[in-house]
């Protein structure tokens, strides 16, 4: 029997907690259609902050830490090949400074990359105000068809 790869798939560089993911692989095709946002594959990296760190010197000649990197492997125009990469040491340090789970910020993460591949920036304040509340109507989305599916 020919097995098919879903769309979405993860991986991990880093070891990280993430449960019901079959469930969160489906939420992400909702969020693209919902977004209009034509749709091949995503690969999700869970790595840690140096690994983050090396990518972001060689592809953006950034010298920083980052919570997530989001590469698109495929023109605008077709539908979307592409990878994110999230370091697990930053989503946790960012869930202590912000008061909230590990689960709720590696969630809201995952959920930001997917925005920015749908046309959500993060530059300007008022950028940043639509990418939190687009955020967390998606959050709350999800978590609350766990609830009712699980």
């Amino acid at each position: 029997m020919n097995k098919t790869k879903f769309p979405v798939e993860f991986h991990f560089l880093s070891p990280c907690s993430l449960s019901s993911r079959r469930s969160l692989k489906g939420f992400i095709l909702i969020v693209f259609k919902r977004e209009k946002r034509a749709f091949k594959r995503l690969n999700i990296v869970f790595c840690t902050d140096n690994y983050l760190l090396n990518l972001n010197r060689q592809f953006l000649q950034h010298d920083f830490f980052t919570d997530i990197l989001s590469f698109p492997l495929s023109e605008k125009t077709l539908p979307l090949d592409a990878e994110i990469y999230i370091s697990v040491d930053r989503v946790s340090e960012n869930a202590k400074n912000m008061h909230v789970s590990f689960k709720e910020e590696l969630h809201r993460v995952i959920f930001h990359g997917v925005l920015h591949f749908c046309g959500y920036k993060d530059k300007s304040p008022r950028d940043i105000k639509k990418m939190r509340l687009t955020e967390g109507k998606y959050l709350n989305l999800y978590f609350k068809s766990l609830r009712i599916n699980g």
